[in-house]
């Protein structure tokens, strides 16, 4: 099992920057491959990032490419989304997510074994 637990989210107004964490405990970080989703009411969980183990495979989602930077610290177990220029049709509950693969990353959420509880990013216009 692997535990994974967003912060940093919270209210911004449109231009500005956040920086999401997800810290994971249980099994050994390494070898999973992680995830950035995000999701609106009524609308169906979207990918937004996502970095392989090693960091040497990242995906974007085209409505976030040039804005945001995912990252990851494998030896505090961390993985991070800076979120920059941010605007109002970024607003969601932003969800991390886990899958043991030491080769891959997804950008789909199926795939994915592990999801953390999400946090609240509102961005304002």
């Amino acid at each position: 099992q692997v535990q994974l637990v967003e912060s940093g989210g919270g209210l911004v107004q449109a231009g500005g920057s956040l920086r999401l964490s997800c810290a994971a405990s249980g099994r050994t970080f390494n070898y999973y491959a992680m995830g950035w989703f995000r999701q609106t009411p009524g609308k169906e969980r979207e990918f937004v990032a996502g970095i392989s183990w090693s960091g040497g495979r990242i995906y974007y989602a085209d409505s976030v490419k040039g804005r945001f930077t995912v990252s990851r610290d494998n030896a505090k177990n961390m993985v991070f989304l800076q979120m920059n220029s941010l605007k109002p049709e970024d607003t969601g509950v932003y969800y991390c997510a886990a899958k043991f693969d030491p080769y891959k990353t997804y950008t789909t959420k199926d795939p994915y074994d592990y999801w953390g509880q999400g946090t609240q990013v509102t961005v304002s216009s």
